[in-house]
């Protein structure tokens, strides 16, 4: 069993039963899946950025991801309707806590004058997004075989009500936010 899968069993559920006077332990909000995504505008005039993308996201979350094609044709970039333009990955279960923890205890540490991360990015429904510059601060990514260095968005889905409620969910794991 995941670290932070008994960590959520044993002490989270019962911080937020006191803190939020839940009736039920159903009512605890807890993590749904983590959806990792990585946009790849050039994808349009070079397929083999698309792959090279592909590559870096599963070597960073152990799953294999799909593709995400664009839904309308817009002339001004270029992209025309269902054209591959990036990937996505949707981390459940054990994998999801896998890799939290890794992002948690290695990656988020390894960023350059790192102060915490943003309390502003729920958005008003329990969900958080983390947005990466680069692909390099996981410790998988082999500096040389980057062909481009591009960012990607951590989507953190929740099951709860209000932001403050994944606000201390998201504290309880153990994430480095501002203070």
């Amino acid at each position: 069993m995941n670290r932070l899968k008994e960590k959520f069993d044993k002490e989270i559920v019962s911080d937020l039963m006191n803190k939020y006077k839940y009736k039920s332990i159903m009512e605890v909000p807890k993590l749904d899946k983590i959806v990792v995504n990585m946009g790849v505008g050039d994808a349009t005039t070079n397929s083999k950025l698309l792959e090279a993308a592909m590559r870096d996201l599963e070597i960073i979350t152990g799953q294999k991801p799909v593709t995400t094609k664009a839904k309308k044709a817009i002339a001004g970039f270029k992209v025309r309707e269902g054209q591959a333009i990036g990937c996505k990955v949707t981390l459940r279960g054990e994998n999801m806590y896998n890799f939290l923890d890794k992002l948690i205890s290695i990656t988020l540490p390894r960023v350059r004058d790192f102060r915490g991360i943003s309390t502003k990015a729920f958005d008003g429904r329990g969900n958080y997004t983390l947005g990466l510059t680069e692909q390099l601060i996981f410790s998988e990514i082999e500096f040389d075989d980057v062909v481009k260095v591009r960012g990607m968005d951590i989507v953190f889905v929740t099951t709860a009500k209000t932001n403050d409620e994944a606000l201390d969910l998201l504290k309880g794991f153990g994430m480095p936010f501002k203070k």
